[in-house]
């Protein structure tokens, strides 16, 4: 990842590089603010001006497969080095530039609302370019973020206003121009966050360039605030029309439009040029994860053995490959607190303290299953960080006239999740082979698979979504999708979905499988 270069220091005050003289304007005296999209029809050079296109915003049109992504990535690569950037991604297109040039990649889908309005925030402090992926989200959580996110960049505090190229692909599905399957809370708090940029972002350093395949389908009050156009393919009379009238041509010029090739556009507007100017766009380094791959002829299987193969164990999906565990993570704020904890209890263990009673082994573990139990039974008890869960187990054990010496930090994690999911006898028949395939999970991801587990041992529906979430301590849908996600790709669930919409989840290690329910 590259990161921009500090502020300089010099006496304590930090001083800005020459050329952001105004965090609206940036005044580059240095580096060449102007970059190659591509050729005019006389192979000449059609170029943007980076520092006019700041203050008057592009707007970008072009039917599926005229190249609209192609010129995005072409504009993005060019100016990487120049300007800030942050891509509004719903299709995950753009994710590959940080391979090539150090974005940052967001995925929207793992994080609350409130981390992704700091994380915006961060983004703008830092002058870090990034991309939000969007891809692992519905439609309207796509809007509520993308508009979370663009009103956190647009509220940022003034010390914070550098210029930000903020790219917005398939910008008629944040701005639509009529009201769609979406509630209308959500479709006004999107629009309102793309209006806010094209309207009024200028003066906080944000300059929107917005790519859509309909102008017809793109608020007008958003659309409207672009000077600089570039209009690729279209065959829609309406969509020409809007097109032609962007770039002054006359309504018998129209037709053009219909006739650009694949990466061939009409450009116009003071960045690009003051006539309308045919552009065919140059090669991009970095290109889109789906390529679409070459035309391939059907297998030459015989009917009776493509039936065979295509009919054979079909009430079983296929296990998934094992994947290899991911690299270990820096320690994060509760991985801290717990290794914290773990110490002030191995001090305190080295204390000699009053022998209170000699119970049982037998009367410890349950006497700790029933704290444990009662915890779980808690409302909120899996929103808590296991450090402060286990300073509260702590005080119940001495309560109770216990040592919480019996449980350390890591079993007490593990039996936790355990008494989440309701097991009481961890050495029963049900639950020893449950736990032998749960075995590689670590703690925090035990509960809702222990839970689904167990509706499948007991031939009951696989638990509502809800629950699950709560389960795994999470609020967002998207997180909970991860981590079945996670359980698939480790070989341990199969999920299967009916036409009628029902869902099941199978164990392929138990041979179990919950009964259908409605998704």
């Amino acid at each position: 990842m590259r990161w921009p270069a500090p502020p300089h220091q010099s006496s304590g005050k930090h001083l800005l590089p020459t050329w952001y003289e105004t965090p609206s304007f940036p005044r580059h005296r240095n580096v060449t603010a102007t970059i190659r999209i591509g050729v005019d029809k006389n192979e000449s050079s059609v170029n943007i001006d980076i520092e006019e296109l700041l203050a008057t915003r592009l707007l970008v049109q072009g039917n599926s497969g005229s190249g609209k992504s192609h010129l995005l990535r072409r504009i993005l690569e060019e100016s990487a080095s120049i300007v800030q950037q942050v891509v509004i991604d719903p299709e995950g297109d753009f994710v590959t530039l940080a391979d090539e040039f150090g974005h940052i990649v967001v995925d929207a889908a793992i994080y609350s609302a409130p981390e992704l309005t700091r994380l915006a925030a961060r983004i703008r402090e830092h002058r870090a370019s990034v991309v939000l992926a969007l891809d692992g989200l519905e439609i309207e959580g796509q809007m509520r973020c993308a508009a979370l996110f663009l009103s956190a960049l647009f509220d940022a505090p003034r010390e914070h206003w550098f210029p930000v190229l903020v790219v917005v692909d398939e910008a008629q599905l944040f701005a639509p121009a009529v009201a769609g399957e979406v509630s209308d809370e959500v479709r006004r708090l999107s629009l309102s966050a793309m209006t806010n940029l094209m309207c009024r972002g200028r003066k906080r350093g944000l300059a929107g360039i917005v790519a859509t395949q309909r102008l017809a389908k793109l608020a007008k009050n958003v659309a409207a605030e672009a000077s600089n156009f570039l209009m690729g393919r279209t065959f829609l009379d309406i969509d020409m029309a809007r097109a032609a009238d962007l770039l002054g041509m006359e309504r018998r010029q129209a037709e053009q439009i219909r006739d650009l090739a694949r990466g061939q556009f009409l450009g116009l507007g003071p960045a690009i040029s003051r006539r309308p100017v045919a552009v065919r766009i140059g090669a991009a380094r970095s290109s889109a994860r789906s390529v679409p791959q070459a035309l391939s002829p059907p297998t030459n299987a015989s009917p009776d053995d493509l039936h065979a193969l295509l009919h054979a164990d079909l009430h079983l999906d296929e296990t998934p490959a094992h994947q290899p565990a991911p690299p270990p993570k820096s320690p994060g704020a509760e991985e801290l607190l717990e290794q914290i904890a773990a110490a002030s209890k191995e001090v305190e263990e080295q204390v000699e303290q009053p022998q209170l009673f000699a119970p049982s082994q037998h009367e410890v573990d349950a006497a700790v299953t029933e704290i444990l139990l009662e915890m779980a039974a808690e409302e909120g008890c899996t929103f808590q960080s296991p450090a402060k869960l286990f300073q509260d187990f702590s005080v119940r054990c001495r309560m109770q006239r216990l040592t919480a010496g019996h449980v350390d930090m890591a079993s007490f994690r593990r039996r936790f999740a355990m008494a989440l999911a309701g097991v009481t006898d961890a050495g029963s028949s049900p639950w020893r082979e449950i736990l032998r395939v749960a075995a590689s999970l670590s703690d925090d991801l035990l509960a809702p698979f222990l839970v689904i587990a167990h509706a499948a041992q007991a031939g009951k529906p696989c638990p509502e979504d809800d629950e699950l979430a709560r389960l795994y301590g999470t609020s967002s849908r998207g997180r909970l999708r991860s981590l079945l996600d996670h359980y698939e790709k480790s070989g341990l669930i199969v999920v299967r979905t009916d036409f009628s919409g029902r869902r099941s989840v199978s164990i392929p290690e138990l041979g179990l499988a919950t009964e259908p329910l409605e998704a």
